[in-house]
């Protein structure tokens, strides 16, 4: 790693999750144990076989934007203003109007399509008398049974073009579609842009409505899910032997990325050193994960290689953990690949079972809760881990959080599609 290129700091976290609005108490509950999994009250689930998710309760999107701006948001949408404004908010940042051609954007998620609801309801206007689609009669009065927005609410980085309007984000920008890899993949190439000079400052990270009916019907049959919807906040359960697949989600994650003498400049508290990036995909038919993960290897190795090869021993891992029996099997042997025998030595846990899987959010998530892990000195642990899976023979800080005060972390992100992520961070000393 060369010394002179410019170094990226973590100076603003805005979470918005199933147990908490805001980092301090996501963070909070996250360490107290608090699961934010439970029924899925936001439509019926009974045609789902999963009928659980951790939806973010209270969630009041006119705190974050007017109504008229609101006519072209969906929830994800919604998500992702809020998670920026608390992002930037932490980072002392939102009170300036218009940060300028030297502010970046980078976004992920998981979006397909805008709103359905209304469509859904306005489509019955186009029915024939014996029910079937009249689509001669969509045709003429198109116009005035699909709302002008529509199309423009569903376009896919809509909420960048909010984001970046309300606090004058004019600058490097880009939006990637995917799943876990979306978001993660967002903060690396954010903090490329700050360390090769193209910005000072860069909003990144990744949001989702995963628990969304349409999301929720897509991944109902792919059998990533799990059906122990009686288990309720025990259903989630990475890396033990009865772990029967995922719970989803909702929510965003986003980081303010800073170069470092910018940052120190104004006074801006640094949670963490963004110190690599790196990605690798698996390149086989999904859902099912390639045996080793070696994509996810691959990613491993190149973030800490643009590391400086920097992870010591004790050190912290976000891992994927999305629990399913393929995924946490092959994930424990890609680290064995990519770490050799410091895999043992580091400590690694998935917060999932308390946050749920935010999809296109999930690995922002885990990239914040890593730079608050190294910010407070205190791992996290993964909750349901009560009988470790024989094949998963890594320590994943079973149950109870650790004041162990790592110095060098990862956060791991895996897509649908085989495509994974890994962001390595330091200790700010």
């Amino acid at each position: 790693m060369s010394d002179d290129r410019r170094r990226v700091m973590v100076t603003g976290i805005g979470l918005m999750t199933a147990i908490g609005q805001g980092a301090a108490p996501t963070w909070e509950n996250l360490l107290e144990g608090r699961s934010g999994i439970g029924p899925l009250r936001a439509y019926d689930p009974a045609p789902l076989r999963t009928g659980i998710g951790a939806e973010i309760p209270d969630f009041d999107p006119t705190q974050w934007a007017n109504r008229r701006t609101l006519r072209m948001l969906c929830r994800g949408d919604q998500l992702a203003l809020a998670g920026a404004t608390l992002a930037l908010r932490d980072a002392g940042l939102d009170g300036e109007g218009d940060l300028g051609q030297r502010a970046g954007l980078f976004l992920g998620s998981n979006k397909e399509m805008p709103r359905m609801d209304e469509l859904i309801a306005q489509l019955q206007a186009v029915r024939a008398e014996d029910g079937t689609p009249d689509l001669h009669k969509l045709g003429r009065t198109a116009s005035s049974v699909i709302a002008p927005l529509f199309f423009v609410e569903g376009l896919q980085p809509a909420a960048g073009f909010h984001i970046s309007e309300k606090y004058g984000i004019r600058g490097a920008n880009a939006y990637f579609a995917g799943t876990a890899d979306a978001g993660a993949m967002a903060i690396g190439r954010g903090m490329r842009t700050v360390r090769r000079g193209e910005a000072d400052i860069v909003l990144a990270g990744g949001y989702d409505d995963a628990t969304g009916w349409w999301a929720m019907s897509k991944m109902d049959g792919l059998g990533v899910l799990s059906t122990r919807t009686d288990l309720g906040q025990e259903a989630f359960r990475p890396f033990d032997r009865d772990r029967s697949g995922s719970v989803f989600g909702e929510g965003a994650a986003l980081l303010v990325l800073e170069e470092r003498e910018h940052a120190l400049a104004r006074g801006a508290h640094c949670y963490a050193e963004v110190t690599g990036y790196g990605a690798g995909n698996d390149c086989v038919r999904p859902p099912s994960p390639q045996a080793r993960a070696r994509g996810l290897s691959r990613a491993i190795v190149r973030a800490l290689d643009d590391a400086g090869g920097v992870f010591h021993d004790g050190g912290y891992i976000a891992a994927h953990g999305c629990a399913t029996v393929q995924g946490d099997a092959s994930e424990t042997l890609a680290l064995h690949d990519a770490l050799g025998t410091a895999a043992k030595a580091a400590q690694i846990s998935s917060i999932k079972p308390q946050t749920g899987h935010l999809v296109g959010g999930a690995g922002a998530l885990n990239a914040a809760v890593t730079a608050l892990a190294l910010n407070s000195g205190v791992v996290p642990a993964t909750q349901n881990l009560r009988n470790q899976a024989d094949e998963c023979d890594l320590d994943y800080v079973p149950l109870t959080p650790r004041e162990t005060r790592p110095d060098s972390a990862l956060a791991l992100a895996r897509g649908l599609e085989g495509q994974a992520v890994a962001i390595a961070m330091g200790r700010t000393s």
